[in-house]
């Protein structure tokens, strides 16, 4: 036992944890180890309970389980010489038999020194009481840490806001669904792990600083390298390096990767965020949205044992096939524009101005994307393939055999969020710098998110890239709709917050 005693910092405590902090010295004196390195646990209460929460009385009796658990405790009620509490780990909680003539007299009162929340390791026998809860009858208890902090009152857990994501640990431990959002994200990302490699696809990863940004139509972040003595930008998409993969003959590729956007924060957008890639040679965006629609809706039966999904007020339906729609269809759909209104370009980018802000839209295909993005996506709930939005929005996608002036591309929209993008990828080196020299002339006149030209990346393509199919998919969105949530800050575990001052 270790006779350290914790450090006297009584100054600007609440009462509360100038208690707990005297109960530590207590323990210390004690000469409890209040810092152990190392226990050895048997089982955890989750197994624990999944195993054994059915079996009766005379079961337990029978098998003679014996356990060594660790938790924090959660909730303690005082019997005279005997107590029950409970302690829980990130899901599950399970109760505890503490008596007197059991564990001795010591040992017993030394548990008037542990408090809500601390950690302890118990030891004992499975039973269950009179009204049937799974309960360790404990023969001997470990410290294992001390919680200096009292806890969120039990019935209402953590309901501010903004505290939760500044102090996830404590939303953790109080708030059971906030573990479950983040073993179900978990389980999204290994499904989609399985998914991509029971097709043959390899996953890669691809660099996170990049010379020129580009990959997709946003602003980066800038950073320096001191040795190189060059700028240097996070990467807003890995597209241009998967595809230099497919260039080099690795025909299905993969990447789980974190991409950084030098956007607006909002429910949907938070600057860094997790994106899932992947590129086919010898395929289109047709093939994608087939995948798109087999991976989405078999990791929901999976994980979630259907393919109708609750978000909101909305009932989300899975069922396959989703819905086709072309991208100016839908504007004359659902924008509640005439479709006459879409021959006057002029018109057009005047109302794009006047939803986004002078500067949002210079351009006619930008103007489109702009009254899309207001009055078309909110009324998008249902899986929707949104298809061929114009070609100028588009600079790395083929243009469509139908029209050259749209994209063999699509969105896919569900509950008004774009969930995933893909394209047809261009391919003709000598169309890509002609796309690229009109993003630079865009760039010139202010216009912040589009491409710069990436000669290295037009020379990748001077050596033949197959027809290629390639799509991004937001797993931050797809967990949003997985687990019923409408901000990508329940989502994310440390999403970024301004500092508190």
């Amino acid at each position: 036992m270790s006779e350290k005693k914790p450090e006297d910092k009584s100054g600007d405590l609440s009462e509360q944890e100038v208690v707990r902090r005297e109960k530590m010295r207590n323990l210390a004196e004690a000469g409890v180890d209040l810092f152990p390195h190392k226990i050895a646990v048997t089982h955890s209460i989750q197994e624990i309970v999944s195993a054994y929460s059915e079996s009766s009385g005379e079961d337990l009796e029978a098998a003679g389980v014996h356990v060594v658990i660790p938790g924090r405790i959660v909730s303690i009620r005082k019997m005279g010489r005997a107590m029950f509490f409970h302690i829980k780990d990130s899901e599950t909680k399970l109760q505890a038999y503490l008596r007197a003539d059991k564990i001795g007299q010591g040992k017993y009162e030394l548990f008037s020194s542990i408090d809500i929340g601390d950690m302890v390791a118990v030891e004992g026998d499975l039973f269950k009481t009179r009204t049937g809860e799974l309960t360790i009858l404990a023969q001997d208890w470990t410290f294992l840490a001390k919680c200096l902090h009292p806890l969120p009152e039990k019935w209402h857990g953590l309901q501010d806001v903004e505290l939760r994501f500044r102090k996830r640990h404590l939303d953790l431990i109080v708030n059971p669904d906030t573990a479950r959002i983040f073993r179900l994200r978990s389980r999204i990302i290994a499904g989609i792990r399985e998914y991509f490699n029971g097709r043959g696809y390899i996953e890669v990863e691809t660099p996170m600083m990049h010379a020129i940004p580009g990959g997709a139509l946003a602003k980066p972040f800038q950073t320096f390298h001191n040795a190189l003595g060059m700028e240097l930008f996070l990467r807003i998409a890995p597209e241009l390096y998967l595809k230099r993969l497919t260039v080099g003959g690795m025909n299905k590729v993969y990447e789980i990767n974190r991409n950084f956007r030098n956007e607006g924060i909002s429910t949907e957008h938070n600057p860094e965020f997790t994106m899932l890639e992947f590129y086919e040679a010898y395929a289109d965006y047709n093939d994608m949205m087939e995948m798109t629609e087999e991976l989405i809706h078999d990791l929901a039966v999976e994980l979630l044992g259907t393919d109708q999904l609750t978000y909101g007020e909305h009932t989300i339906s899975l069922k396959r096939p989703w819905k086709r729609i072309k991208f100016m269809e839908a504007l004359s759909e659902y924008s509640g524009l005439a479709p006459s209104r879409f021959d006057n370009r002029d018109s057009i980018i005047e109302l794009a101005v006047t939803l986004a802000g002078e500067g949002a839209a210079p351009t006619y295909g930008k103007a489109l994307d702009v009254i899309f993005d207001k009055h078309v996506k909110p009324h998008l709930v249902q899986p929707t393939f949104v298809m061929n939005p114009p070609k100028e929005i588009s600079p790395l996608a083929k243009a469509s055999p139908d029209n050259p002036d749209e994209a063999q591309r699509f969105e896919l929209m569900v509950a008004g969020m774009e969930i995933a993008n893909a394209f047809s990828e261009l391919s003709d080196p000598d169309e890509q710098r002609k796309r690229f020299e009109q993003q630079a002339e865009a760039r010139k006149k202010g216009d912040e998110e589009s491409h710069v030209i990436d000669e290295d990346y037009i020379n990748v393509l001077e050596y033949g890239l197959p027809p290629t199919g390639g799509e991004g998919v937001g797993i931050d969105r797809l967990v949003m709709l997985f687990a019923d949530r409408k901000s990508i800050r329940e989502v994310i575990l440390f999403p970024l917050l301004r500092p508190k001052t």
